[in-house]
């Protein structure tokens, strides 16, 4: 990557205003993980780590840090931090289907049944306990079917399970009828229940699903980035639908998978995202590939549309996201859930450079240094997709080295990434821009 330009002009932040404009000095920053975003952080030129409640202008900081001290804080004109103030909107399970539906409905209402189906991407879900008869009610008109159980707030497959009868969720239930007066009463915990996708795309007999990387710099407009480059997380061992107990048939999560007393943690079960848009491609075409990707691109619009009015827009958050998606056998995708906190601890070296290079991306977007002009489409490995309306790509620009069909979306997801030709790029374009405009 090129080396930090520090621009004059920026406001200083709080305690600071006496110390000289942004540009004259080292950008502050604090960081609640101990993982590949502190590497970052810590290699970046012109930027110094504060600890405890030092002046900083930048925090990459954890929800509950968010949620314990956002409300009290006073930003900064410059100051940005991590997660919008209720990101739960949209990455709690059984919220992002509430949100989703509402939308759906409301566009159905308004622009027709065509129209709508364009939010035909995730599973027939309910929220346990409130919505258990309804339920009941799918469940019998749908005998021998399986379902998939999962906690609404938890991440990494953690008490997720599959069932065939109701019986299976007896145990979970139990709390539900007890009286409220009943001091010993359990709560169940918050689950959504969901018809689990019975003919995933499998390749080599292994089921996979695709991590996408989503920087939203706002809400109000809304402005999306996507991350060109990914993984597809495969399982362990061979799908079946005879064993449903077996998570390390059905789920892909990596801390799932990683305790398989056969993984092997030198070749991982990761394919780049590039790869596997070059196996459909061979395999399925072009065009059938792109149809792939650009139902990707749906999903996160729509998804992040069903939360746009809802989320508390701030100019101070931002909030990077991970979508999991799942393909069937018929290679449409369906959104699995979308992360707040997607990992950023690596599991290899391939893994470690993916995981650098986005979280040195999302802080290129973001631009404290002042180093770019604010109109550009690319940055590094992200692509604008959406600027209070979708993004297409300038004439003849479409790059994507393993699809040669002409588009006119700005996503090239899965396409070949040159970050660093490309920062070089249109930071050199940016600096000859700014000089020859006059101040």
């Amino acid at each position: 990557m090129s080396k930090s330009t520090r621009v004059p002009g920026y406001m200083q932040s709080k305690g600071a205003r006496n110390r000289g404009p942004l540009g004259d000095r080292e950008i502050r920053y604090k960081c609640s993980m101990q993982n590949t975003i502190l590497d970052v952080l810590r290699a970046r030129p012109g930027w110094q780590e504060v600890s405890g409640e030092g002046d900083w202008d930048f925090h990459w900081c954890d929800r509950e840090w968010l949620h314990a001290n956002y409300d009290t804080m006073f930003l900064q004109e410059h100051q940005k931090i991590l997660h919008f103030r209720n990101h739960y909107e949209l990455t709690r399970k059984n919220l992002m289907v509430k949100n989703l539906k509402r939308l759906r409905k409301q566009t159905e209402r308004e622009m027709g049944k065509k129209e709508a189906e364009s939010f035909d991407f995730y599973p027939t879900t309910y929220e346990l306990p409130s919505e258990y008869h309804i339920f009941v009610e799918e469940f019998k008109k749908n005998q021998g079917i399986i379902w998939i159980m999962k906690p609404a707030a938890k991440s990494q497959g953690r008490g997720i399970f599959l069932f065939r009868k109701l019986k299976d969720i007896t145990d979970w239930k139990k709390g539900e009828y007890q009286p409220l007066t009943d001091p010993n009463r359990e709560v169940p915990e918050t689950y959504v229940v969901q018809r689990y996708i019975e003919d995933p795309y499998l390749i080599g007999g292994r089921k996979f699903d695709i991590r996408v990387y989503v920087l939203v710099v706002s809400y109000n407009p809304l402005k999306v980035w996507l991350y060109r480059s990914g993984f597809a997380r495969f399982s362990n061992s061979r799908f079946s639908l005879d064993s449903i107990e077996d998570a390390y048939v059905h789920l892909t999560n990596v801390a799932v998978q990683k305790t398989a007393p056969d993984y092997d943690p030198d070749k991982g079960c990761k394919w780049a995202t590039q790869q596997l848009r070059s196996y459909l491609t061979a395999k399925h075409g072009s065009d059938a590939a792109r149809r792939v990707f650009q139902g990707i691109d749906n999903i996160i619009i729509k998804s992040l549309q069903s939360v746009q009015k809802i989320i508390i827009n701030d100019k101070h958050c931002f909030e990077m996201y991970g979508y999991d998606v799942l393909l069937d056998d018929k290679l449409k995708p369906w959104l699995i859930e979308i992360n707040a906190s997607p990992s950023l601890t690596a599991s290899g070296k391939d893994d470690y450079d993916l995981k650098h290079g986005v979280l040195n991306d999302v802080l290129n977007v973001l631009d404290l240094e002042n180093r770019l002009t604010g109109k550009e489409k690319r940055v590094g490995g992200f692509d604008l997709i959406w600027d209070d309306g979708a993004v297409t790509t300038d004439d003849g620009a479409m790059e994507c080295s393993v699809n040669s069909v002409s588009t006119t979306s700005n996503s090239f997801l899965g396409c070949h990434c040159d970050r660093k030709k490309h920062l070089r790029e249109i930071y050199t374009a940016a600096q000859a821009l700014k000089k020859s405009t006059p101040s």
